[in-house]
């Protein structure tokens, strides 16, 4: 874990390491545990992870932020934060830690096997971060869980590639569980299937700094722009555009908000040809200027 002071809010770099269980790559505790890891301002400072980090909350309220939107935790709250999102714990009004009980699960992207369902979950940049669960879901997560974290405490009394391979395939089955997760706010699955959808994703985490059009997208992927954007809009509700549009914004939040980069460096690292277009662009998604934007977040 590092922790970068990069101009305005101060931001935690942190790499995976499991201080329990050294060399496996996931960790099972609780909200209370990471609590007593993370002490003081180092709370509540804003966390970018190369890891992934789920939570579930049962008791208790609060406030997350993922990627500068916050989430209303409470009984049946589900987080997951991805690796390369920036995110700030769960919190009371007064920005101390929350009165939680929840049980957190710390992975990396090699530990689960690499099933089909799960490494769309996986590997998704635009998955959703929060889902709020009734209560038949929220109780088959918790029994899932709970026999992760059982299987996750006897480690060292069983044996250990055993246990390691059956921790694999536990958390798998969770993971399997969110893919079949409806999107909050949709009746459409959080994944989609949909070839075109799928491909159009990884090809934007590429290429979304150099490439903001469309129907560049479509004829690198071999789709008609319509073919792609009946896909996106399936999936998500948003066109290719749309899509395209967010996730440079999003970029753009992460730059300003957590780096001293001027403007203009910020500009030129996302394509744009010019200073002024990128804060036209900027402030048409936003509402707020670069600078607004920057100042606001310090």
């Amino acid at each position: 874990m590092t922790m970068v002071e990069m101009g305005q809010t101060p931001v935690i770099e942190r790499g995976y390491r499991n201080p329990t269980r050294p060399g496996l790559r996931l960790e099972v505790l609780t909200f209370p545990d990471l609590v007593r890891r993370l002490p003081g301002e180092e709370y509540k400072r804003v966390h970018r992870l190369d890891f992934h980090h789920l939570t579930l909350v049962h008791q208790g309220e609060g406030t997350a932020m993922v990627d500068f939107v916050d989430h209303p935790c409470r009984p049946g709250t589900l987080l997951h934060v991805r690796p390369g999102q920036v995110h700030r714990l769960p919190s009371a009004p007064d920005g101390a830690p929350s009165d939680l009980d929840a049980t957190i699960v710390l992975f990396t992207s090699e530990f689960p096997p690499r099933l089909p369902a799960s490494t769309r979950v996986i590997d998704d940049p635009f998955g959703p971060p929060f889902w709020q669960l009734g209560p038949g879901d929220h109780d088959r997560f918790r029994r899932a869980l709970a026999d992760l974290a059982t299987e996750y405490a006897d480690l060292p009394d069983q044996d250990p590639e055993i246990t390691k391979e059956l921790l694999r395939q536990l958390l798998t089955g969770i993971l399997l569980r969110i893919a079949r997760l409806p999107t909050p706010g949709s009746s459409t699955q959080a994944h989609a299937t949909q070839e075109p959808y799928r491909l159009f994703q990884h090809e934007l985490e590429r290429s979304f700094s150099v490439l903001r059009q469309a129907h560049y997208y479509a004829t690198r992927l071999g789709y008609s722009l319509k073919t792609l954007n009946r896909a996106c809009q399936h999936a998500t509700g948003h066109t290719a555009k749309q899509l395209i549009d967010a996730r440079v914004t999003l970029e753009a939040k992460r730059l300003l908000a957590h780096t001293d980069l001027p403007v203009a460096a910020i500009s030129h690292r996302l394509g744009f040809t010019e200073p002024t277009n990128f804060s036209k662009f900027f402030t048409r998604a936003t509402g707020q200027t670069p600078g607004a934007f920057r100042d606001a977040q310090s």
